[in-house]
């Protein structure tokens, strides 16, 4: 019998928690739920340590916290254990997994997510990895004299064009910005190298940066800025970026770091991520899954790495995305997204031992997931809200998040 709770009911599970936040290494499975103190501030958990090692490879949008996973895999799961992430996105369930001896599978539709995933839990040769950041970022710059460059000109006014450009690189770059990154890509994709795809997140960071676009605007540019403009970040009059290298240079040495900080604590625990879709994608056995759907008409995922898809020609499935903020959240998108989260764990609990449990991490705005537990016949042990005050840039606020705790009846 599906055990489902009333709004009012809901707010009894708010419990009484305890005045500090949990320190996420201090969790083990005898831990109580109602001792979880999961509200950490800005004070409390510092942008470093949110975006420790290779969480911060790339930015993305509408990703959770690494503590956060890191308290529900304590919890839930034991080493040697497989969880499984539907919604994989930026893969911080699989790092995570990892760090702690957890096998982990992962599946997305965003071909970027996918790359990035690989990226951010491949084990590395750092020796072997050093050597190629170090060569690929050299012959890139034997490859194009880029002391000859204009430091601005619109494309029009260029004697030639950039090759295999499409008219989206050629309309949110600087000729000389691209000029730059083809010849990085390039390099990549016809040189021998071991560790391509990091290489290819490396240019696909400097190209986030290097776009005409203001510095308060990364996130959500809207049209290319081809002239100067009054900075809200820096509080002065700042300039279109005209260079591509600088971010090259940059982020070759700082991905560097971070994956050499990530191999100090990495296990040989298995890592597996697919581009696929996760309604249908075939599983071998799972013991349980942790994720954060993507929440619905919000974000259009393949939409916020469009420079990387144009730049290293990935295969675009945003058809396939579920919530995607293109679609609206009307009634009909309300019942679409239901339903299709109901295919996604049906699919998941077909793997699954009984009493299995799913973690699912969402923003339920639309008070949905209740509907959904209904649908799947689990059992719902726990609805955790957490509050979100630790936010940063022109995102700043706060908001509610809740951790639905479900467990596969037997």
């Amino acid at each position: 019998m599906v055990n489902k709770l009333t709004n009012e009911e809901q707010r009894t599970t708010l419990y009484t928690t305890p005045d500090e936040p949990t320190i996420p290494g201090s969790v083990t499975p005898d831990t109580p739920v109602e001792m979880l103190n999961l509200n950490w501030s800005e004070r409390d958990l510092r942008e470093r340590e949110r975006t420790k090692h290779v969480h911060r490879l790339h930015p993305y949008l509408g990703k959770y916290i690494p503590q956060l996973v890191e308290v529900l895999l304590r919890k839930y799961f034991a080493p040697g254990q497989t969880v499984f992430d539907p919604f994989a996105g930026s893969g911080t369930t699989l790092v995570q997994a990892n760090e702690l001896g957890i096998h982990a599978i992962g599946c997305d539709v965003s071909a970027f997510n996918v790359l990035l995933t690989r990226a951010k839990t491949a084990a590395y040769d750092l020796e072997c990895l050093h050597d190629e950041i170090k060569d690929a970022l050299k012959q890139s710059q034997v490859k194009n004299d880029f002391s000859q460059l204009p430091l601005f000109a619109h494309l029009e006014s260029m004697n030639g064009k950039p090759p295999d450009a499409s008219n989206y690189l050629r309309q949110w770059y600087a000729p000389s910005a691209l000029t730059q990154l083809l010849a990085y890509r390039d390099v990549i994709e016809t040189g021998d190298y071991r560790y391509k795809d990091l290489l290819r997140v490396i240019l696909s960071r400097s190209a986030r940066s290097a776009r005409l676009t203001t510095h308060f605007d990364l996130d959500f540019p809207k049209q290319p800025q081809t002239e100067p403009y009054w900075c809200y970040k820096h509080s002065r009059t700042c300039y279109p970026t005209t260079d591509a290298l600088k971010f090259l240079k940059r982020y070759s040495l700082d991905t560097f770091k971070r994956v050499q900080q990530f191999a100090a604590v990495r296990t040989n625990a298995r890592v597996e991520i697919h581009h696929a879709d996760s309604r249908n994608v075939a599983l071998p056995a799972i013991d349980g899954v942790v994720t954060s759907p993507p929440y619905l008409g919000l974000i259009d995922y393949h939409e916020q790495h469009v420079y990387a898809y144009q730049l290293l020609g990935l295969e675009d499935r945003r058809d396939y995305e579920i919530g995607a903020a293109a679609a609206g959240t009307s009634k009909k998108a309300r019942e679409q997204y239901q339903s299709e989260m109901v295919c996604v764990f049906r699919n998941a609990l077909k793997a699954m031992p009984d009493g299995g449990q799913l973690l699912v991490v969402a923003a339920d705005k639309a008070n949905l997931y209740n509907n959904i537990a209904e649908e799947l016949g689990v059992t719902i042990e726990h609805i955790i809200q957490r509050h979100v005050n630790r936010r940063t840039g022109r995102r700043a606020g706060e908001f509610y998040e809740s951790i639905f705790v479900w467990r596969k009846q037997g």
